[in-house]
């Protein structure tokens, strides 16, 4: 009896991972409902499988980003080989958001799923936050209680998941039965330092 897979359907269309800390271009050959099968495009980034299992050996899980299918998130490297000199991914999707808006991605960067915890001084007081997800902009996080604050406002933080310090900006507030969620924007932060957080926004 043949081996049960999910439908692939066959491309060639670009898109970005990131790994090792850095944002690669691939280009996806298949795809299917669970994962897809991707060709490394950026050059002299790495040439062989040992390189890859180098820049995964914290975690298999890296991010995706798809611009032509709208599909965004989290995949597992569950394979990787070098075949007819081209250097292959296989990826299994974790956690994925499809139907994700072209427009809102070339006006905003890419958020990362990541709850964690930090703290952030409102009026004096250290309040303890987690985080719903973050980007290379700003944080979405998470409070105790109803929290009386007004877009503008300028709060300090402490976010040591990612050695995150300084003053963010209040953008956005709403207001839940026991908690508040918040979503903020880093203030004086050279974004494109954040190690760890893709940014996935190219022409």
């Amino acid at each position: 009896m043949a081996e049960e897979r999910s439908y692939r359907k066959n491309l060639a269309i670009k898109g970005f991972v990131y790994m090792g800390g850095q944002e690669l271009e691939v280009k996806v050959r298949n795809v299917s409902i669970t994962g897809l099968l991707a060709e490394l495009k950026t050059e002299g980034v790495m040439n062989d499988v040992k390189d890859v299992f180098q820049a995964i050996k914290l975690s298999p899980v890296i991010d995706i980003y798809l611009p032509e299918l709208r599909v965004a998130g989290e995949a597992e490297m569950v394979r990787s080989e070098k075949v007819d000199g081209h250097l292959l991914f296989a990826l299994e999707f974790r956690n994925i958001y499809y139907d994700v808006d072209n427009l809102v991605y070339s006006r905003r960067a890419y958020r990362k799923n990541m709850a964690a915890p930090g703290h952030v001084w409102i009026n004096g007081e250290s309040h303890t936050f987690t985080t719903e997800n973050v980007s290379v902009d700003g944080l979405m996080i998470r409070l105790e209680g109803k929290l009386d604050l007004e877009p503008g406002a300028v709060l300090r933080y402490e976010f040591k998941r990612l050695e995150l310090s300084g003053e963010a900006k209040v953008i956005w507030r709403e207001q839940g039965e026991e908690t508040t969620l918040l979503g903020l924007e880093y203030l004086y932060l050279e974004k494109d330092s954040i190690k760890g957080v893709p940014r996935f926004i190219h022409e």
